[in-house]
């Protein structure tokens, strides 16, 4: 028997954009001030995202707006599911002087599922949008909506408000889709992308697909190829 010790083999060294950096700097700080004094909820705290130390040192948040509480339960998502508690007037108004305040030139805003709202919180995305144009002229705004339960009088309130982008993300293939989202419906995310070019054609769409919970290639690409015949403009493709 060989007794000879075996060479181990060296994994090659990630490069230095894999590495992330613990949130802690003065840009990162002044940002988390800001958002507590104005009682705001941002995606990147809620859903624990990794990035976060990233994109709020560049001065960049998504903020999330209608509570911290979601009427569904996707299966990859960290938001806490429940019954949501009434609506905050005032929030639009507390977004819009921060985007001011920060000085941005595009800001995202999404918010979580509430189903417990006839129009499914679709006022208060509009009343973001048209409160930030007046504050921060030069702010593009995009908005990641929820599916509003095909409310179409919902979806076009928000488009009537006038969104640089108007972004839905379908999530994942159709096979996939009941397992991760059981209280959505993947025809439905379709039929509300191409609904938005019905009321408004110049609106510029997105969708967002994330990859890593079962899916195949194949089922990308068919979900890829779903989106454009919805006339989707735009996609991103993340990893779970």
């Amino acid at each position: 028997m060989d007794q000879r010790p075996q060479k181990l083999e060296i994994r090659p060294r990630l490069p230095e954009w894999l590495k992330v950096k613990m949130p802690g700097s003065q840009r990162y700080l002044e940002l988390q001030q800001i958002m507590r004094g104005q009682q705001l909820n941002t995606v990147c705290e809620e859903a624990h995202c990794p990035n976060i130390g990233e994109c709020w040192d560049r001065g960049t948040a998504t903020f999330m707006i209608l509570g911290e509480i979601c009427t569904r339960a996707c299966r990859y998502c960290a938001v806490t599911t429940g019954r949501p508690k009434g609506l905050d007037l005032q929030e639009p108004k507390r977004v819009a002087e921060t985007v001011q305040s920060m000085g941005l030139r595009y800001c995202v805003i999404t918010s979580v599922n509430r189903d417990d709202l006839p129009d499914g919180g679709a006022y208060i995305f509009a009343s973001c949008i048209t409160k930030i144009k007046e504050t921060s002229p030069d702010c593009r705004v995009e908005v990641l909506i929820p599916d509003f339960a095909g409310s179409w009088p919902a979806l076009k309130r928000v488009i009537d408000s006038g969104p640089a982008v108007l972004n839905h993300n379908i999530e994942s293939t159709g096979r996939i889709f009941p397992k991760v989202r059981p209280k959505g419906n993947y025809e439905l995310s379709l039929e509300l992308l191409a609904k938005c070019k019905d009321i408004a054609p110049n609106t510029v769409t997105k969708s967002g697909i994330i990859v890593g919970m079962g899916e195949t290639v194949d089922e990308v690409l068919e979900t890829m190829s779903d989106l454009r015949k919805v006339d989707c403009d735009l996609l991103t493709i993340g990893q779970y």
